[in-house]
């Protein structure tokens, strides 16, 4: 995405808006100037290129080495410097070597929100219906709800007529 200095931009889901808009209409939250952004990217670029051995760093992610690269590569492309450790004595099972990403204690909470955004972004649960995820299917009720879409049916059906969940 490339960040244009007059218009604002959301800190967790990097939604871009009008000069005169204040806040994002998805998050809530106050929104940065494109300006800022553009002299925190630059200011980060400098200090991108290692951690030092001394600084205090925090694990925000622990896993295959593939899937802790694709991830260090996202951190990096926002400007975040990380660094990627073995873990120590971690066996090497058939998924091969687990690995921990490790990020400055100070860049935590940028890193996590940039963490978040992929995995909404890969996942498409941006845009996924989360309302009856806490819904129980109960046989002896006299309606149940499909956790999946939200359906309202009669609990003597083992599958839900809309989308064709199974329950049973």
């Amino acid at each position: 995405m490339a960040i244009e200095p007059e218009y604002n931009y959301c800190p967790q889901c990097s939604g871009e808006y009008r000069p005169e808009v204040q806040s994002c209409a998805d998050c809530g939250v106050a929104l940065v100037g494109g300006e800022a952004l553009l002299a925190g990217q630059k200011q980060r670029a400098g200090s991108l290129a290692e951690i030092g051995p001394l600084e205090p760093v925090i694990v925000v992610h622990r896993g295959p080495v593939l899937q802790v690269k694709a991830l260090q590569a996202c951190l990096r492309a926002k400007g975040l410097p990380c660094r990627i450790v073995k873990e120590a004595g971690g066996a090497c099972g058939c998924r091969g070597p687990e690995v921990l990403l490790h990020v400055r204690e100070e860049d935590q909470a940028e890193a996590m929100a940039a963490l978040a955004q992929e995995y909404r972004e890969n996942t498409g649960l941006a845009d996924h219906d989360t309302r009856f995820a806490g819904a129980v299917y109960d046989a002896g009720a006299d309606e149940a709800v499909c956790p999946a879409c939200g359906c309202r049916f009669a609990p003597d059906s083992s599958e839900c007529p809309d989308c064709g969940l199974c329950f049973g």
